[in-house]
């Protein structure tokens, strides 16, 4: 394949924040390039704009009277539908929008308000993120569908575990973190609710890279529980969502207090039906602004352009990286129609974290290293069992670890050729 900048677009001019120069470790000061896009997203300047003017406009939520706090109340009911919209939900009243901090408070919200026994089963990955594994081993008596050599999750195996028993819900990711696999959200649907289990999705890294239609092709494809951040999506102001099903939102809260309740006696508590039951506290109205504002602009440039952009991006790096004979590339780099532009590797002969801060201190770019908050994934991909991690773990060893390169819309393939260069300077030095 050849490359050329011309084919693809440049998104910069949207972006607030990529063009302010850093201090290298020869103390020149360069424009770094940020390609750790799967722990946080810088915002849109649309984004900003909206969060200046909703500042001067800032009040309460819903608890008192006053023209800035009704123009809040109204611009934080009104988000709840465009989300519900975002996903093909505006017609379905069965489904609501709860606000949370990020993905992990969503996650270990619905663990804490679904389950009613530990002894209730969920199936859940081998793939996951922690946010989404750990919740589950606290609150029920969880399973795992594991994934194959490559990476991919077994869905056969997912299958026969539902056959097999009763779970409640099955609870996975919409797209890996470490290997930028993408799972077919709407096909498992389908297999979950055959078995008369919920499925429950980490929309955290999809959601700003894929379309997602919650609703699917058809009525068994429908997914009953979404939860994302918008930090991942250009939004970086503390704020995450659930979309899910009303009817079983109205369950005792996991967080208590003001702003949740119809009532509250000397002896009793009455609480406010599924969304609010489950917002106590002050609400983080300017989140939400800027949540809304990022759903505006991802509809405006379109998930047909950004698809397009970061897979010619994806393709272009990973095919680079093969022709460096020392990178280990993990996951399938010949079939990568199913990944997003998530790329984890190591180089032989070098520590994942002296190449990491390498890229960072000699050429400002940024990407993550380490276990990426998927230990079991990642362990498995470098073929490492759990007594060697325990052991390690316990007498201080240091553990093994992989580099990530996570791209957004507005990286760029003159990035994408000096981080090559960069990765290939290190891999011959």
């Amino acid at each position: 394949m050849i490359y050329r900048g011309s084919d693809i677009m440049n998104y910069r001019h949207l972006f607030d924040g990529i063009e302010t120069s850093v201090k290298i470790k020869d103390g020149s000061m360069v424009v770094p390039i940020n390609f750790d896009n799967g722990a946080t997203t810088p915002p849109f300047k649309y984004v900003n704009r909206q969060l200046k003017e909703s500042i001067s406009l800032y009040g309460p939520i819903g608890r008192g009277a006053g023209q800035k706090g009704d123009y809040c109340t109204e611009k934080y009911e009104e988000a709840r539908k465009k989300i519900l919209e975002f996903f093909n939900l505006s017609y379905r009243n069965d489904y609501t929008v709860v606000y949370v901090k990020n993905t992990t408070e969503g996650l270990n919200l619905l663990s804490n308000i679904l389950i009613n026994d530990k002894k209730e089963k969920v199936l859940t990955t081998r793939m996951e993120h922690h946010a989404n594994d750990l919740p589950w081993r606290y609150t029920s008596d969880v399973d795992y569908v594991e994934v194959d050599s490559d990476g991919r999750l077994d869905l056969k195996q997912l299958e026969e575990k539902l056959s097999k028993d009763k779970f409640s819900y099955v609870s996975v990711t919409g797209a890996s973190n470490v290997t930028g696999y993408i799972n077919p959200i709407n096909r498992i649907a389908k297999i979950v609710h055959r078995y008369g289990a919920k499925l429950i999705v980490d929309g955290a890294q999809l959601v700003a890279h894929r379309k997602i239609d919650m609703l699917g092709k058809h009525p068994d494809e429908s997914i009953d529980f979404l939860v994302f951040s918008a930090h991942k999506m250009y939004a970086p102001y503390g704020i995450g969502v659930i979309v899910g099903l009303s009817n079983d939102l109205n369950t005792l809260p996991f967080l208590k207090g003001g702003g949740a309740v119809k009532t509250v006696s000397d002896s009793d508590v009455i609480w406010k039906p599924a969304p609010e039951r489950h917002e106590a506290g002050t609400q983080n109205f300017l989140g939400i602004v800027a949540l809304t504002a990022s759903i505006d602009m991802i509809k405006k440039v379109g998930y047909n352009h950004i698809i397009s952009h970061e897979n010619y991006l994806r393709s272009y790096l990973i095919d680079e990286l093969k022709k460096i004979p020392t990178v280990i590339l993990y996951g399938d780099c010949d079939n990568i129609d199913d990944r997003l532009s998530v790329i984890s590797f190591n180089i032989e002969g070098k520590d994942y974290d002296y190449v990491s801060r390498k890229l960072a201190d000699d050429f400002g770019i940024a990407t993550r290293y380490g276990k990426f908050c998927a230990h079991p994934y990642v362990n498995r991909l470098l073929n490492i069992d759990d007594n060697t991690i325990i052991s390690k773990a316990i007498s201080g060893e240091k553990s093994s670890g992989m580099i990530r390169l996570s791209l957004g819309l507005y990286n760029t393939l003159r990035e994408a050729k000096y981080v090559i260069k960069a990765i290939a300077d290190i891999a011959y030095d």
